[in-house]
């Protein structure tokens, strides 16, 4: 089974959207809050090459933001990457 990493911020409006699909859709998820790294923007592009929360990966791969994971889900590709 595929993994999903959510990282998030508490304030984030986008990051609660993105629990709600994942959890609409019976999807676990880790979630990792940046809440406390000063330095989370730098962390996020790092990881995603964008500078905003929340960050969606899956299996270590960027796929990008909020919007990216409602368009995934709404395409199908979000359940087809899930299950190879």
């Amino acid at each position: 089974m595929a993994r999903i990493r959510l990282y998030t911020t508490g304030w984030c409006g986008f990051c609660v959207r993105a629990k709600v699909l994942l959890d609409a859709r019976g999807l676990a998820y880790e979630e990792v809050s940046l809440d406390d790294d000063p330095a989370f923007r730098q962390k996020v592009y790092d990881l995603g090459r964008q500078w905003t929360v929340p960050l969606v990966t899956i299996d270590g791969e960027p796929v990008g933001g909020y919007r990216e994971l409602v368009a995934l889900d709404r395409s199908g590709l979000l359940a087809e990457r899930l299950a190879a």
